[in-house]
């Protein structure tokens, strides 16, 4: 999958490409490569010509070229921003800004249980069809089948961002994504705030749905505009490891032989059901429950703005290179034990004010944010947010750990969004059998605790420092020379293995 070829336009074997390497360093002048001297390129082949290769630079600035890791993860992103980024804004008002939280939770009920049944499966339609394609699968349908497709792109979503980066950078990717799709919902939540910022009432109005309509077609637009993954080259000239020639029966099969060579990633299955399961609580147990409509607007631009800072946070401190990654996971699961116990403490003072049955007439005085008080819950609902960023972003970075390879990536990705949505479903059901919020909170705070405690033993003893790429290509039919980095190549030294890319 290089771009070198000879002179009868074959590619060439490991052997031949460290022959045209000892040429290139007694001729400068060569042409063996493509366009660029070896001196060039400082020893890497050029990439394939075309548009979709050109890279640019205005001063200090490096644009990566279209079908780079970095470049596909801003489109995924700003496909998620106009989208669910939307769609979180609206949920995150509560009740999707209406009064009763009943319709809403009825809605989301039938969302995920589709989500549920079909993300699970869909690390298979992915590997199959191509994450391009699976997007398209989402921009087509979506009008009807919302939760569906949402299994889709979340599943292509996942892959871009685990497979794509080196194992250097996977926090950054990963935090790249998780800020500017929740840019999404501080735009979205802006929305409802600039519509009703003088109002006292406990529902949107209109505008507010037409505004997020707008933004999430464009959303739908950008899926489109994504290159298939083998087109795919890092700053290395590696490629993404994937089936070249995926069939369905290899990739129903492959869903079952994930289990045969990873049963451990059973054991965050936990953590994948428990990093949505809060979100009924905190939007209308919380939320929705106890503050007016422009209220809960702040609140909701302040829980999304926390999320951008929590994936910062959390993204650029896992790529430390100082640290061993076997000795970052365990210090991440530290890390989330203590911020589970405090943030998730100080929501059992403030639920202890309140019940259900006292915040549930429509008389009931909802708290203003020129209310007396208002600052600690404030403050509340934004560590919220910072660690529902850190969950999630915890959980990506764990899963990237495991395996390089992009077609076990994706079934991973369906796993996890999956389990999460089914999670969901039934959260959502429970909030609308108008279940006490305390015993909501509860489940909350004794099922993240729980996971984090069966995740432990995955956590401390499967997560590698490095994964060979050897390995990563027993779950695929690519070979070492159609995958590996162009360094590799050349040299013929496969130590030399993982991507790097520019921060």
């Amino acid at each position: 999958m290089t771009d070198v070829v000879d002179e009868k336009g074959n590619a060439p074997t490991s052997d031949t490409l460290k022959e045209a390497s000892a040429t290139n360093q007694q001729n400068d002048s060569s042409t063996y490569y493509n366009t660029q001297s070896a001196e060039e390129r400082g020893g890497v082949p050029a990439r394939p010509g075309g548009w979709m290769y050109k890279e640019f630079n205005f001063g200090p600035l490096h644009i990566p070229c279209y079908a780079s890791p970095p470049f596909q993860l801003v489109l995924i992103a700003l496909t998620c921003f106009m989208c669910p980024g939307m769609f979180n804004a609206l949920n995150g008002l509560g009740g999707a800004g209406q009064f009763d939280a009943s319709t809403a939770d009825n809605a989301n009920t039938a969302l995920y249980s589709t989500f549920s049944v079909f993300g699970f499966f869909a690390g298979t339609f992915a590997n199959r069809m191509g994450l391009k394609t699976t997007n398209r699968g989402f921009v087509v349908f979506s009008g009807a089948l919302l939760g569906i497709c949402a299994a889709f792109l979340w599943t292509a979503q996942g892959a871009i961002m685990m497979s794509y980066p080196s194992e250097a950078s996977k926090g950054r990717y990963i935090s790249w994504f998780w800020m500017i799709f929740n840019l999404g919902g501080v735009i979205g939540a802006l929305i409802p705030l600039g519509e009703n910022i003088h109002s006292s009432s406990s529902k949107v109005n209109d505008g507010t749905y037409i505004g997020f309509l707008v933004l999430t077609f464009i959303g739908l637009c950008l899926a489109w505009t994504l290159v298939d993954a083998h087109k795919v080259i890092r700053e290395d000239g590696s490629h993404v490891v994937l089936m070249k020639h995926p069939t369905w029966k290899s990739e129903v099969l492959g869903l079952y032989e994930v289990f045969l060579t990873d049963p451990w990633i059973v054991l965050l299955f936990p953590m994948f059901l428990s990093s949505n399961w809060f979100y009924s609580y905190t939007f209308n147990g919380f939320n929705a429950a106890k503050f007016n409509i422009r209220t809960r607007a702040l609140n909701n631009v302040l829980y999304w703005l926390s999320q951008i800072i929590g994936a910062y946070v959390f993204g650029f401190a896992l790529d430390f290179q100082g640290v061993r990654r076997s000795l970052k996971a365990k210090v991440l699961w530290g890390t989330l034990s203590v911020l589970t116990m405090a943030i998730w403490g100080g929501g059992y003072a403030w639920q202890k004010q309140y019940t259900r049955a006292q915040t549930a007439p429509e008389d009931y005085v909802r708290m203003d944010w020129t209310s007396s008080g208002y600052v600690g819950p404030m403050f509340l609902y934004m560590f919220y947010g910072f660690y529902d960023a850190a969950w999630q972003t915890s959980i990506y970075w764990y899963m990237g750990a495991l395996t390089n390879n992009g077609r076990k990536l994706a079934n991973f990705a369906g796993f996890y969004k999956g389990i999460q949505s089914a999670g969901s479903a039934i959260t959502y059901r429970i909030d609308a059998l108008k279940a006490p919020f305390m015993n909501e909170f509860a489940s909350n705070w004794g099922l993240l605790m729980g996971s984090l405690v069966l995740a432990a033993p995955l956590i401390f003893t499967k997560v590698p420092d490095t994964v060979p790429l050897e390995k990563d290509l027993e779950f695929s039919d690519e070979t070492f020379e159609e995958v590996a980095p162009t360094e590799a190549l050349v040299s013929g030294n496969p130590e030399v293995q993982h991507g790097t890319e520019k921060a």
